[in-house]
């Protein structure tokens, strides 16, 4: 019996494929906030004074306390659906009463962005490739999604940095993977797309002077090149790396 949480994009609740309870259900935004924290962040209880510092990243109000009760309240009626409450999941208060524990199931998925499997970082085989190829683009796909919308603090601001790196990341893999299938228009939309998202990452322009190569225009390799020399040149002061200059000569050749 599984419970599938989707926490980027539209955040819902799904008990054996049945939608339980759908993002306009939370109505504040806080309340948002205050439940994808608890099901993200601790498998045991959370302290209210932490909470709160979440909740209110600014100065916190003199009456916090009442405001998170209300919260929490509010996200354990929403639990509180059969569905779930079946399921053995619950919003309880930790040991001593000083935190909220939000009780998980073994059948409980939780729904973001993962990185792919280390695997991909030799060239594998068909079969290899096809395994990681979906979950690099199942990544890609759901890192993609905005998180927490209109919703901005220090926690979340790193939640959107850990979900940009897992897109990278999962964007080499999907780069490699088409370079290996000698898919090489595949590897450069990949490969664009990370340098689009981060212009200063070397490892994407690897492959995509890399899928350029494959795809017989080398020329248009070595304009990434020379393109990434000017932009680390002028803005930091450096100049490539040995592993990109080394697949600059191999384009020359």
């Amino acid at each position: 019996m599984s419970i599938r949480v989707y926490l980027s994009g539209r955040i819902c609740v799904e008990a054996e494929e049945q939608l339980v309870i759908d993002e306009r259900q939370f109505r504040r935004r806080q309340r948002r906030l205050l439940f994808v924290y608890l099901v993200t962040e601790r498998d045991w209880s959370v302290p209210r004074e932490e909470l709160a510092k979440i909740m209110w990243p600014g100065e916190t109000p003199h009456t916090w306390e009442m405001s998170l009760s209300a919260l929490i309240s509010g996200i354990r009626g929403l639990l509180g659906t059969p569905p779930l409450v079946q399921r053995g999941v619950s919003l309880s208060r930790g040991f001593g009463h000083k935190g909220y524990c939000c009780r998980r199931t073994p059948g409980w998925i939780l729904k973001r962005a993962l990185p792919p499997s280390t695997r991909h970082r030799a060239l594998c085989g068909p079969a290899t490739r096809c395994g990681c190829l979906g979950p690099a683009t199942a990544a890609v796909n759901v890192a993609r999604r905005p998180f927490l919308a209109g919703i901005e603090g220090d926690w979340v601001e790193s939640q959107r940095r850990r979900q940009e790196r897992v897109r990278l990341r999962a964007l080499d893999c999907i780069s490699q993977m088409w370079l290996a299938g000698n898919e090489p228009q595949l590897a450069v939309e990949a490969a664009t797309e990370a340098i689009e998202l981060d212009p200063f990452r070397e490892a994407s322009y690897q492959f995509l002077m890399r899928a350029y190569g494959a795809a017989g225009n080398s020329a248009r390799g070595l304009r990434v090149y020379r393109r990434l020399r000017e932009l680390l040149q002028e803005e930091l002061g450096t100049g490539p790396s040995p592993e990109t200059d080394s697949v600059y000569n191999q384009l020359l050749r």
